[in-house]
């Protein structure tokens, strides 16, 4: 394949693009073919430590302790302290959070903190795979440039923390195992790690922190805090000392079952103390049906008591939804997912929200406005709850109309993600934009969806919702979501006998594989694919698949199949009248024949696509199309031809928020520029296609820029500043692996240095 340097020197390969059923230019550094729809840049999220919870006592000597632990005025080793309890409400996150703004206030963390829930007792534990995501998203890269391994996600981390000289704050809350937090430590620096756990984790290196429940005194000073919090005159607890500490004692010195108390006593004035503490004694009997196994055996303490104290006040209302909540199979839940469980209007489901919230029986979600979450603890009380009354709440039904909202919203969102403009989209959502942010949001309840459907024998919704988030989960490049609920839904395809909808699971799949660098089994995929939609007849289906096959053919380097692919898929097309298939079938095309030196039928071919593009008002289609035609111009020498495709594409990306595709135009500019000798001009557009690939995140691409701004350095006689761009350039591809592109970048090294140096000697 072409580079996009000199053709000796900076060979080079790396990521795609995809959009639609259609992936676009995997691994080929200077090709970016299709309807390419580029997320807009990740935001920097450093600032993520959650608020200040009220009342908050008793802890002086551990917050003391771990603030000492933070400072970064000393040993420059992360140290890790490791909040260990072995019981669910007992404060460790409170107590991160409280040390975490007492060392933000003390000016010790300007780089910022990132903050993140494992959920390690969850149903569904956060993957370190996952969890690393989250945090390279946080420190703002670009969703499309997160590895898909674990091992290369880790390496990027730690490569993107070593980056930042001021010293962040990292807390990993609620884990389950030294494995599920041992990728996410930050490595040597001034950066700090608290991990918070049930389980003390020996095996990390921490320094380790026994966190127990609240003694009588703090206990007591927890409770009397919450009321005066509501009501400062509210002396229930200090006028009545001996009651207090039978309270405390009930209710087990656990914060969490102290502050549900404190609302029940803040909710009802009338409500004395020695009520509370009879009620809660009275229900201690319930305890051990309501257990958390900690590891303790029969020594595992339980809080069921104070969770039913606090149901118990709930009216009929507040009572089923809070037994329904744990049906919804994510973390958190919207109101309007709430109100699908309860069949009630979504004003009259916000109001008993309120109520649960008021009761700390639900919380608001660090998500975003009208999203709530229930305590680990809270959700196993209710699940046990929900079992119950499944049969009088009618469990069943409620779960269809969750299900059913997700299916039609989600497939509202999908509407607005693929409309081209002039489209009429579905009213739920304002705009894209609005559309991406409900799929975000969701996402982690629309995929666990797909898996609860299929466990409960809904086999339709586990068909057809995979395929409605296709688009989306390839535009956040949520890789490995998509090869999970894709096998799900192609098993139900299967299990249904849908040929059609298998044949359509398949093509994403074999996109997705692609992307994940499993090219066999892409060929395999998008093969099997096709043979079916062809036996069904789908001819907009056979084309699209043979557009993705021949994507992969390429990647194999089965470059006559591939061309012969999309040669069929725009043929098909043609026939069916389908312009912006064409389109893609023929970018695809164009990036085929340049692989094997015909480049004035790729020229060609490329022309078509941009033109179809254009008609079609698919702009970020003929950008892509435009940059691929650039790349190809200057393999013929048409300098001033591919200047102006590439500014042109360029001005495209910049219109559309489009920044990683920006990049791309940018650098294949430089090149072209570098070609006509207006080095000044590529030497400027090579600074700016490095800036953008190191904004998003792309460690690759930034070193292929900064290689080819080295070459064109050298042009100039800017020998220092070259031999900085090639070592800049080598480091990074040292550190992401990629050895070719290594020993490229040392070659023009060297060469950089000879001529430095005057030197005639040529290196080896």
């Amino acid at each position: 394949m072409s580079g996009r340097g000199d053709r000796t020197t900076d060979n080079t390969i790396s990521g795609g693009t995809q959009s639609g059923p259609v992936l676009q230019g995997r691994n080929f550094r200077d090709v970016h073919i299709g309807n390419v729809v580029q997320a807009a840049p990740a935001p920097v999220a450093l600032v993520q430590l959650p608020p200040l919870e009220p009342g908050f006592t008793g802890r002086d000597q551990e917050i003391a302790e771990i603030v000492s632990l933070l400072s970064t005025a000393g040993d420059a080793e992360a140290v890790m302290v490791s909040a260990v309890a072995g019981l669910a409400g007992v404060g460790k996150t409170s107590l991160a959070v409280r040390a975490g703004h007492a060392a933000r206030q003390a000016g010790w963390f300007p780089g910022g903190v990132l903050f993140i829930n494992l959920h390690g007792y969850d149903a569904a534990p956060v993957q370190p795979g996952q969890a690393l995501d989250a945090l390279l998203r946080a420190l703002g890269v670009a969703g499309e440039h997160v590895p898909p391994g674990i091992e290369e996600r880790a390496g990027l981390y730690r490569s993107v923390l070593a980056s930042i000289t001021d010293p962040v704050l990292i807390i990993a809350d609620n884990a389950s195992s030294e494995a599920q937090v041992r990728p996410l430590l930050s490595g040597p620096g001034p950066h700090r790690v608290i991990v918070t756990s049930r389980h003390t984790l020996a095996g990390l290196g921490a320094r380790l922190l026994d966190i127990t429940i609240l003694d009588i005194d703090a206990g007591m000073a927890l409770l009397d805090a919450g009321l005066r919090a509501a009501r400062p005159e509210d002396d229930r607890v200090s006028s009545d000392p001996a009651t207090a500490r039978r309270l405390v004692r009930a209710c087990g010195g656990l914060p969490l079952a102290l502050r549900i108390t404190a609302a029940l006593l803040a909710a009802e004035p009338a409500l004395t103390t020695e009520d509370v503490a009879n009620e809660l004694t009275d229900e201690m009997h319930r305890l051990e049906a309501f257990r958390y196994d900690d590891g303790g055996g029969t020594s595992a303490p339980s809080v069921a008591a104070a969770f039913d104290l606090s149901y118990q006040q709930l009216d009929e209302s507040a009572a089923r939804l809070f037994r329904l909540l744990p049906v919804n199979p994510g973390p958190e839940v919207s109101t309007a997912a709430a109100a699908a469980l309860a069949g009630s209007p979504e004003r009259e489901t916000r109001k008993v929200l309120g109520h649960l919230a008021k009761a700390h029986l639900v919380e608001a979600a660090a998500g975003g406005a009208g999203r709530w979450r229930m305590h680990d603890l809270l959700r196993l009380y209710a699940r046990q709850l929900s079992d119950n009354y499944a049969e009088a709440d009618e469990r069943e039904q409620a779960r269809d109309r969750l299900l059913d909202f997700y299916l039609k919203t989600a497939d509202a969102a999908d509407d607005h993600l693929r409309a081209l403009p002039g489209t009429v989209v579905p009213a739920d959502f304002t705009g894209r934009d609005d559309a991406l942010a409900w799929l975000d949001a969701e996402r982690p309840n629309l995929s666990s969806a797909v898996t609860m459907a299929s466990r409960t024998g809904r086999v339709q919704f586990a068909l057809r919702l995979p395929l409605i988030l296709n688009e989306y989960l390839a535009w956040r490049r949520r890789f490995d979501d998509r090869l999970t609920i894709l096998a799900i839904s192609h098993d139900a395809a299967r299990r249904l006998g849908d040929r059609s909808r298998e044949a359509a699971v398949l093509n994403s799949l074999g996109i997705t594989l692609l992307n994940v660098r499993r090219f066999d089994e892409a060929v395999t995929a998008h093969q099997d694919a096709a043979t079916i939609f062809r036996e069904t007849g789908d001819r907009y289906g056979e084309g699209a698949t043979l557009t993705n096959l021949g994507l992969a053919l390429v990647e194999v380097r089965r470059f006559d199949e591939a061309i012969t692919a999309h040669q069929d898929a725009a043929a098909i097309f043609r026939e069916t009248g389908d312009r912006r298939g064409e389109g893609m079938a023929l970018d695809g095309l164009g990036f085929a024949l340049r692989e094997v030196g015909r480049f004035d039928e790729a020229i060609t071919a490329h022309q078509d696509a941009a033109t179809i593009y254009r008609e079609t008002g698919d702009r970020h289609g003929e950008g892509a199309a435009l940059t691929n035609l650039g790349f190809s111009l200057r393999e013929v020498g048409r300098f001033d031809e591919a200047i102006t495709a590439h500014q042109d594409a360029a001005t495209i990306f910049r219109e559309t928020g489009d920044r990683h595709g920006e990049g791309i135009a940018l650098d294949g500019l430089g090149l072209a520029l570098r070609e006509v000798r207006r080095f000044d001009e590529a030497i400027t557009a090579h600074q700016g296609a490095a800036t953008i690939f190191r904004e998003t995140g792309d460690r690759h691409d930034e070193g292929i820029a900064l290689n080819n701004l080295g070459l064109t350095l050298r042009e100039v006689g800017r020998f220092d500043e070259a031999i900085t761009a090639h070592q800049d350039a080598a480091t990074i591809f040292r550190e992401t692996g990629d050895r070719h592109d290594e020993g490229i970048a040392l070659n023009n090294l060297k060469l950089a240095q000879a001529a430095q140096t005057g030197s005639t000697d040529q290196p080896s």
